[in-house]
């Protein structure tokens, strides 16, 4: 019997990285789709994913060489602090693009594969999407976008057995974070309960749970942010 087998957007670096492996060690053929090369995993499409006909390509292109897919994780981002005064049209769209449109792109793309294995799809927002930040407005209005995609396409494919469902990660050590970034600083990290950052790791193992374990769960986001949002 072949591998199950799984799409990672995002999956070069970072917590898509640290969700390939985690996928990997759970028995699944990854595959991935990141702006940027992915060296180090077999079966990787160089693709924006904000560009939905290259990616409703390079999503066949991985399930020639793999398969039918039957677990998708959005995780590919993109990330900067501005204040709302000086975001400008085009920064605004750009996040929109990326984060709402990516997973759009992805959701629509995989989704004929999903239904057919009653498969599951995780999407990594923030917790920003709940609890906002200061210069962070059209990063948090693009990742509670993704919630509001993530608990409508749950309620409309529950019922053919596809399972929808987001973490929402605080600040988490990845490149992602600037090493100037307030968040690293001791002042922010002494304000959370566990004195902190998230690790890739620890999103990816509540990935998998999604994935793998959370056969009840849909419609979910799970919050692995150190305390930030209680």
């Amino acid at each position: 019997m072949s591998a199950p087998v799984a799409l990672v957007t995002g999956g070069a670096s970072g917590i898509g990285a640290a969700v390939v492996t985690a996928l990997t060690r759970r028995g699944y053929s990854v595959g991935c789709l990141d702006r940027n090369p992915a060296p180090n995993i077999e079966h990787s499409v160089a693709v924006d994913i904000s560009d939905g006909p290259a990616v409703t390509a390079a999503v066949a292109d991985l399930r020639d060489r793999l398969g039918p897919i039957s677990a998708v994780v959005n995780s590919a981002g993109h990330y900067e602090m501005v204040p709302v005064a000086d975001i400008t049209p085009e920064a605004w769209h750009t996040m929109l693009r990326v984060h709402l449109g990516g997973l759009v792109n992805v959701a629509r793309a995989c989704l004929p594969d999903l239904l057919e294995s009653r498969g599951t799809l995780v999407a990594v927002a923030s917790e920003l999407a709940v609890g906002g930040g200061e210069d962070d407005a059209h990063y948090a209005a693009a990742k509670g976008a993704v919630i509001g995609v993530v608990r409508s396409l749950a309620a409309e494919v529950a019922a053919r057995g596809v399972r929808v469902n987001a973490v929402a990660p605080g600040p988490t050590d990845t490149p992602l974070l600037a090493a100037d970034n307030p968040c690293r600083t001791p002042e922010y990290l002494n304000s959370l309960p566990l004195r902190r950052l998230t690790t890739p790791q620890e999103v990816a193992r509540c990935v998998e749970y999604l994935v793998c374990d959370a056969t009840f769960s849909t419609g979910d986001v799970v919050n692995v942010n150190s305390g930030a949002v209680i």
